[in-house]
């Protein structure tokens, strides 16, 4: 059964080629660029509208903004009453939503090929038509600071990252919580969300990404009649933001909440993220956060921390690096009953300088490489998928050559690479350690004499 499995694995890595996605892309005379992927299984199509515009553009004191307009998209246009979209696209048997990033917001809607003219029409009205009555503003204001509560407060881990987050990014605006801080999403007002509006929702600020059962030239002509009047806008300039000093010292957090019922360990680093025309180092901390941890029986961190010292219960390492500027690497570990944060911690440390000293098995670094350029190819394997793999991608600045390569420049990586990418990471004053546990138990007041 698993020869069976590899051979089945091995055919379809090596039929991936044939079955790759056709991919055009053009830019209307307004400036949006437009993306076109070919996908002719099903008669379905994803549109993808995505805006160069996210938590970590606002200005200070300005916090979620980019999130609270993503909700406030929804209100209508003159043409288009509020709730209008969503309620077409669910009548003609589709679905609709929206997301914002540090460094994007984007909306969709997946639907019928033949219903595709009917969500464009509607998506690019919105571009530039958005009414917001002050009503609306204060009513998806406390939608916003009630999601805030759900999400974030009342979650003890939540909290523990946001704090972690705001000690790693010391001057960049990525160290700010995507949905903001509570005082400042309830001090947001009407004329925030237009200013934000006005400035960054245009055609020169945004990307269009078309997945489906579609032709370049059936979207070139939608996109041209419905986007295609669209006036840009003059307040679009490069991203230029502050940048983070070189690191001097390690932070390190300790959060208590009476909520916590296991204990864990958090270490967050700094790491590279993937530049347009050099994504090696990038793909090599992937190949290093599944090595380390991205499998809970076969992993470094795994067979070293739950199996052989039995010293943890869980174990997990992770890459974040598909973002405009600096992004993150880390290690979270849950111990086991009766071993303290510190001893977890300690033995987190000695297993990777065991592992700094005699890098990845070879065999487990093969597995793992086969693995990730799988992942790759299966996330391929629906329409809504490959938007937006390629809108993300696209949107941070990634070029179409990076997005069809990063395959390739997985599987060229070396054993050293995966060493060097380690040492270069792996590096304590480039990182947060947070422990999060519940108070220590009251202690009995001591008998008055």
């Amino acid at each position: 059964m698993r020869l069976f499995r590899t051979l089945i694995a091995a055919l379809s890595l090596c039929a991936a080629p044939a079955v790759a996605e056709q991919v055009s892309t053009f830019t209307l005379t307004n400036g949006l660029e437009v993306v076109v992927i070919e996908d002719h299984r099903a008669p379905v199509v994803v549109q993808m509208i995505w805006y160069r515009a996210g938590a970590a553009d606002e200005a200070p004191g300005k916090s979620g903004i980019a999130h609270f307009l993503e909700h406030l998209m929804f209100k209508g246009t003159p043409k288009f009453p509020e709730g209008a979209l969503t309620r077409t696209v669910e009548d003609n048997g589709g679905d609709d939503n929206a997301f914002t990033s540090w460094d994007y917001t984007a909306y969709y809607q997946r639907i019928a090929v033949d219903r595709l003219e009917l969500v464009m029409e509607m998506e690019a009205d919105r571009m530039r038509n958005l009414e917001l009555s002050e009503d609306d503003v204060l009513t998806e204001r406390d939608v916003v600071l009630e999601e805030r509560a759900q999400t974030a407060e009342s979650d003890p881990g939540s909290l523990l990252s946001e704090q972690m987050r705001a000690a790693l990014f010391m001057n960049h605006r990525y160290g700010i919580p995507i949905i903001g801080w509570r005082h400042e999403i309830a001090a947001l007002t009407r004329e925030d969300a237009l200013a934000w509006y006005e400035k960054y929702y245009a055609p020169n600020n945004a990307i269009l990404v078309i997945a489906g059962d579609v032709t370049p030239d059936q979207v070139k002509t939608l996109a041209e009649k419905y986007y295609g009047p669209i006036k840009p806008s003059e307040g679009i300039v490069p991203r230029v933001r502050p940048q983070e000093p070189p690191p001097l010292a390690e932070r390190r957090i300790t959060m208590t909440d009476e909520r916590v019922s296991d204990p864990y360990v958090y270490r967050s680093y700094l790491a590279p993220e993937r530049d347009p025309g050099d994504q090696k180092t990038g793909a090599a901390l992937a190949v290093l956060a599944s090595l380390l941890g991205g499998n809970g029986q076969t992993s470094v961190l795994a067979r070293a921390l739950q199996f052989d010292r039995q010293v943890a219960v869980y174990t997990a390492a992770f890459y974040d690096g598909t973002s405009i500027d600096d992004g993150t690497f880390g290690f979270y570990i849950v111990p086991a009953p009766g071993v303290s944060l510190a001893e977890a911690e300690a033995a987190l440390d000695d297993t990777l300088a065991q592992f700094l000293k005699d890098g990845p098995d070879p065999a487990a670094f093969e597995r793992i490489k086969t693995q990730t350029r799988a992942s790759e190819i299966y996330g391929k394997d629906d329409v809504h998928g490959l938007a937006r793999m390629y809108g993300e991608e696209l949107t941070i600045g990634l070029t179409l050559a990076d997005v069809q390569g990063y395959a390739a420049v997985i599987d060229a990586l070396t054993i050293d690479d995966i060493k060097a990418a380690a040492a270069l990471v792996l590096n304590r004053k480039a990182a947060v350690t947070g422990w999060l546990s519940p108070p220590e138990p009251a202690q009995p007041a001591e008998a008055a004499e």
